[in-house]
């Protein structure tokens, strides 16, 4: 491609013509020589904005794609350093954050939009992702093949046996560098560390306790905290579950050494004070945040894996090794009963992975989901029992329709084999259910249930973990409880954490059903929490204490009306295209400040904390900013001219 030609199609007059493959290099001298004399008469940037103006939103989007197209075509230097200059401008992070983060995911950004065909598939999902501007494309249709029918049988009955205990945990993000008495009001993504003279201890104003604080990510100390509650609390615990995000939302300052010494300290802890623990990758293990790409793509993720693999096989064994090495996940025998458990790489199919948006988008990247479907069946056959794990649960917003969609397929058809999944990555309390026709969903149609933890670092809400009774012989789940350490308790602070039950599901909804549902020995089924959205839905007391538990009862806000809507469609998702989201222009992005305010239970298209980045925000503003939409034009122009 000719970079001449390549700016000269920044220039045109409309965003129509705009749209025009810029992979095309057939242009004759002529044809570029009346291009570029477009430059003088119109302006892009104005098309655009009038498009955005206009509802035209796609279209603009496709326009907003030229334009960083001729910055990504001069290389990544030119692309990082534009976006950074954008970042600042738009003042959507401090100048450090932008410079760091920029510098860190731009590379990856400017390749994918280098290799984009405008207009194509992957053009929209880009504009969705990143701007809100266009919807996600219909599901490329992919029937998943599997090796055997499925057998007429259902979910097996509860064996009425003495339950076992099963403790999940999620997203920990520890913050090592933390300091006691540092400001814990910062412009920073996070606070609680000495930025400035102002933030140390002893001068803040608004000095950091010992044991955490909202604006903050988790201190070792409680973390620590945790494990031991977990150890007092639940001794004879049969498993644990810990389903990602390990490394703190410093996202700006990361590196691979940083990232795997985290890894490695916290996996540590946990085989000091805990039994077996089965964990899975987490999108903030990598360094870039987010970037798991496959390996047709690159390796660059194999550090992580590797790392990964260095903790996990002392619970897995060595043969899980060469599946973990390979894609990040692996499956294995829990070695005390009959129950495989599955950890799957969700970063496969998450949005924010920026590795994912080529030209053509793999339809089952490294070949994951054939794996799982082979995992299964061999499960069904041997008649185990499975839980899957995973980071990012598969009806948010945050995961790909098209990757959704496949992996509810293999959902549904081994429904009996798989007791339950298990997820983390949004940071609340709260649970998704799948269905065998999602045009019907109702009880009858439910099919599994996921869980979807809380988290311990308490940006979200008071530091979290759940435990499980579970079935010894079904490994049905029989009932969840919630432990909490509330941080407004008054030792919090002083004498450390207080873990207490906050809640248990048959006591908070099952007694609330119609019939009850409490006996101890019967399953929490699909069924049961299908029936508990009907109850939010009928019940607004009912469904304003659920909405109080999800954040554990910090910040709590109003949810009624289309966030109520909003939220059962949600509960009622267990794969991403169902559940109601509509992008919103700029990606919301005030969304640390409702994160702050307590208005973390309503997702629209505001992506969790967990994903949003200064180069995602800084993309996300050129929708709502026509004076970036301007300096990117006059950007893209000066490289021009100096080519």
């Amino acid at each position: 491609m000719r970079p001449s030609s390549t700016l000269s199609l920044l220039a045109l007059g409309s965003v129509a013509q705009a749209a025009v493959s810029l992979e095309d290099s057939s242009l004759s001298p002529r044809e570029i020589e009346n291009i570029e004399r477009a430059i003088e008469a119109r302006s892009l940037a104005d098309d655009i904005w009038n498009d955005i103006k206009n509802a035209a939103t796609c279209t603009a989007c496709q326009g907003i794609l030229v334009l960083l197209k001729g910055i990504a075509v001069f290389g990544d230097g030119a692309f990082v350093s534009v976006a950074t200059e954008l970042c600042k401008l738009a003042k959507v992070e401090d100048d450090d954050v932008c410079e760091g983060t920029v510098g860190l995911e731009g590379p990856i950004i400017a390749d994918a939009i280098r290799n984009m065909d405008l207009g194509s598939d992957t053009s929209k999902l880009f504009c969705g992702s990143f701007l809100g501007l266009c919807p996600e494309p219909s599901v490329p249709q992919w029937k998943i093949p599997f090796p055997s029918p499925k057998p007429q049988t259902g979910r097996p009955a509860p064996s009425g046996k003495t339950p076992l205990k099963v403790v999940q945990y999620s997203d920990i993000h520890i913050d090592p560098l933390y300091v006691s008495g540092s400001s814990s009001n910062c412009t920073k993504p996070i606070c609680c560390r000495p930025y400035t003279a102002a933030d140390e201890p002893g001068k803040s104003t608004s000095p950091a306790g010992p044991n955490g604080d909202h604006k903050c990510d988790t201190p070792v100390g409680l973390e620590i905290s945790m494990y031991q509650a977990i150890k007092n609390i639940v001794p004879d615990a049969a498993l644990t579950l810990f389903t990602g995000d390990i490394v703190d939302h410093a996202i700006w300052n990361t590196s691979q050494p940083y990232n795997q010494k985290q890894i490695s300290d916290a996996y540590t802890y946990m085989s000091q004070y805990l039994g077996i623990v089965y964990g899975t990758a987490g999108n903030h293990e990598s360094n870039p945040t987010n970037a798991f790409p496959p390996r047709s793509i690159s390796n660059s993720s194999q550090w992580v894996y590797d790392a990964l693999s260095d903790q996990w096989t002392r619970w897995v064994g060595a043969s899980a090794e060469s599946e973990i090495e390979s894609i990040g996940a692996y499956s294995t025998k829990y070695p005390n009963g009959n129950l495989r458990v599955i950890s799957l790489n969700t970063n496969f199919y998450y949005r924010m992975n920026f590795w994912l948006y080529q030209e053509d988008i793999e339809q089952d990247p490294d070949g994951q989901i054939q794996w799982l479907v082979n995992e299964l069946d061999a499960a069904e056959k041997a008649g185990e029992r499975v839980y899957i794990i995973g980071h990012m649960p598969l009806g948010e917003g945050d995961a790909f329709h098209a990757g959704s969609n496949y992996l509810d397929q293999v959902v549904n058809r081994y429904s009996s084999t798989i007791a339950a999944m298990f997820f983390g990555h949004t940071h609340v309390d709260h649970f998704e259910v799948s269905y065998s026709d999602y045009n019907s969903r109702d009880a009858s149609h439910a099919v599994m249930a996921s869980y979807i933890c809380p988290s311990l670092t308490p940006t979200s809400g008071m530091p979290s973990f759940r435990v499980y009774d579970v079935d010894p012989e079904t490994f049905a789940v029989l009932d969840t409880t919630t432990y909490i350490a509330d941080m407004t308790n008054a030792d919090f602070q002083t004498t450390g954490p207080v873990w207490t039950k906050l809640y248990s599901a048959k006591e908070t909804y099952g007694s609330k059903l119609n019939p009850p549902v409490t006996d101890a020995s019967v399953e929490l089924t699909p069924a049961f929490w299908h029936n508990v959205t009907a109850l939010f839905e009928s019940n607004s007391d009912v469904f304003n204490e659920y909405i109080s538990l999800k954040s554990r009862g910090w910040n709590v806000a109003s949810c009624t009306g289309d966030c109520k809507t909003q939220e059962l469609c949600q509960l009622r998702a267990g794969r991403s295209e169902n559940n109601c989201v509509v992008p919103s222009i700029g990606l919301h992005l005030n969304k640390r400040s409702d994160e702050l305010h307590g208005h973390s239970h309503h997702r629209s298209h505001d992506h969790q904390e967990c994903g949003m980045s200064a180069g995602m925000k800084t993309l996300g503003s050129l929708a709502v900013r026509k004076d970036l939409l301007d300096e990117l034009e006059s950007r893209a122009n000066e490289l021009k001219a100096k080519a």
